[in-house]
This record gives C-alpha cells, structure tokens and sequence, in this order.
C-alpha cells in the first residue's frame, strides 16, 4: 500500500525529546478557547490550543470537548489542539437530521475546512473513535495520522447500559436517568470518591457530565438517534474490521484504558493484530475515559506517537490503487 504515500519531514514536537513533559498550567488550560461557526445554518462550535501541527480531539457519546481540556493543555506547547463539539452534542447545534459517522465525519471536514486546516492527526475516543476511522476512510488526503482512544466500532460486545439505551421506548427513562437531583447526587458522590484517591470517582463525575445534556429534550433527541446508528440491543451493529487493511502505511495507534468495562480491550488488541505497523498502548489507570481518568498518561502516549512518526500524506491516485489491489484479489467472473 503504499510505497507512494509519503511522510513529511516537518517536524511534530519539540526537539528537546520530551515532546509533551509536565506542561499543563492555569494558563495554558485557559486557552482552551470556545468559537462558533456556522456549518449549513447550524450552530458548531470548536475548542482550540496551542500552536504548531494540527491534532483534532474527537469526543465520545453525550460527551464534549471540554472533556478534552487536560489533555489539549498538555499538548498545546508543542502542536494546535482543534476538539469539535459533535453536532447534537455539547454545545452545538442539535437539529433533527443525520447522525451517523459518516455524516459526523462529514462536519468535522466541513469545520477545518472552514477554519483553514487541510490536513491533521486524527484523535477519536469511543464514538469519537469511529468517526475518526470514517473521517480516515472518507477524507484520507487529510488524514496525517490515526489514533483510536478506547474506540467502539471494533467488536460488537458494549455495556448493557448503552444495550439498553438503545430499546425502543428509553427515552422517558433517560430523561429520569438525567434529572438534575440524581446527576448532582453522582457528581458530589464521584467528588467525594475521588478526593479519597479513589479511580471510581473519576468514573462517577464523568457519567454526570454525560447525563447532563440529557436534561435538553434536543440533546436527548440526538443522543439517541446516534446511539441507534451503531448501537441495537444486540451491540455494536457499525464494524471498521473489513476496512482495517487500508490502515497498512497509515501511521496508526491505539490506546486503551486497562480498567475499561465499556468496550473490551480484546477489541483494541485485535484491531492491532490487523493492522501491519499499528502501535498498542495500554493505561492501567484508566477505564473507559483516559482524558479525564489519566490524562497526563495519555498526553504522554500520544506525545511521544506524533514525536516519534511522520505525518503522511496520501494522494487520491494512491489511494484508488489500494482499494483497486484489494478488489482484484477478490474479482470473481460473473455469468
């Protein structure tokens, strides 16, 4: 695949070999700065650090990218953070409409275009991680790198919750799930474990961060409808496994919290095997949320990735001759 594509010599971190180290600071988090623009009449909104190569943080299910924040902080000395809100999710726009990965996919392109980012490393965390696949499959000449945070799309197995948020039905029950006495409960009770040293606290504060756009009868509208596009109450019913061959020359990591009870880890390790060159990190100390379970480990990875891999750079011509190799391996005649 891919003897053609070829890989910048433009440097991705500082020359000092500790790309990212001990940066995060008040300031530095401060720049994590909110703009809006205006993407087909609806409302987008984009967080944005740092300066140098681009890398664009893409969020999960019912989260946003204020998730994001201590791990754009930590990255900003050395690269521009871009983290999109997903329309339907944070503070975007939430029209009725389409919300499928491609169509997801579709806004973040229209968004750097808008703001004048040609190409980029791709970052995705769960959901966020099969949007930056379909982003990769879609627009490729824009895709520098890849890195999938406990991604879905890999494996059908998911948590019986998201199982059952996806029935028929759920949205009376999410709508109580997120009232705002019960989130408050969460939340002080995830403050209180976390002030103990303990993990779960963490866990706790980001499931009321989660439920707390549930209370919009928009963002629980849209919610679900992206829920329903990967997920039935079967599991993942969206597999990136068919496709993970074209990921061969691209410059590829995937990361996993070791605690996740969300998405397997199996499914991190198989997509590894697949795919030739992949990197696979683990992080003991974080379940399914590593930037806001351990972000300085994540930071960490990630830096020491984009320091240690060239960006590519793919052309269509070179591209039309993957999927054509891959196609004639399989021709069969027709009568």
């Amino acid at each position: 695949m891919a003897e053609g594509w070829r890989r910048s010599r433009r440097p991705g971190a500082c020359s000092n070999g500790d790309p990212i180290g001990d940066r995060l600071s008040a300031v530095e988090a401060a720049r994590f700065e909110a703009h809006e623009v205006d993407l087909h009449g609806h409302r987008a909104i984009y967080r944005v650090a740092g300066s140098g190569p681009t890398v664009v943080l893409i969020h999960g299910m019912i989260n946003s990218s204020r998730h994001w924040e201590a791990v754009a902080g930590r990255l900003a000395g050395s690269y521009r953070v871009v983290a999109p809100d997903l329309i339907g999710h944070g503070d975007s726009a939430t029209p009725r409409g389409d919300y499928s990965l491609g169509a997801h996919a579709a806004s973040i392109r229209d968004l750097l275009t808008t703001i004048g980012v040609e190409r980029a490393t791709i970052v995705g965390h769960s959901l966020g991680g099969g949007v930056a696949m379909q982003f990769f499959y879609q627009f490729p000449q824009r895709t520098e790198r890849l890195v999938l945070v406990s991604s879905g799309g890999l494996g059908r197995e998911v948590s019986p919750l998201l199982r059952g948020a996806a029935l028929p039905g759920a949205s009376p029950l999410l709508r109580l799930a997120a009232h705002r006495r019960l989130v408050d409960a969460i939340d002080a009770a995830g403050g209180r474990l976390r002030e103990r040293g303990s993990a779960r606290g963490v866990y706790l504060e980001a499931v009321a961060r989660a439920l707390r756009p549930l209370q919009e009868d928009g963002s629980r509208r849209a919610f679900l409808q992206t829920l329903r596009s990967v997920i039935d109450v079967h599991g993942q019913h969206v597999s990136a496994s068919d496709r993970l061959y074209l990921l061969g020359d691209m410059a590829t990591l995937i990361v996993w919290g070791e605690r996740d009870r969300t998405i397997p880890i199996a499914h991190g390790r198989a997509a590894h095997e697949a795919i030739p060159h992949c990197r696979f990190e683990t992080l003991p100390r974080a379940a399914h949320f590593p930037h806001l379970e351990d972000p300085e480990g994540l930071a960490a990875v990630l830096g020491d990735f984009m320091a240690t891999t060239a960006p590519v750079r793919i052309e269509d011509s070179e591209w039309a001759a993957v999927i054509a190799q891959q196609a004639k391996r399989r021709l069969r005649a027709v009568a």
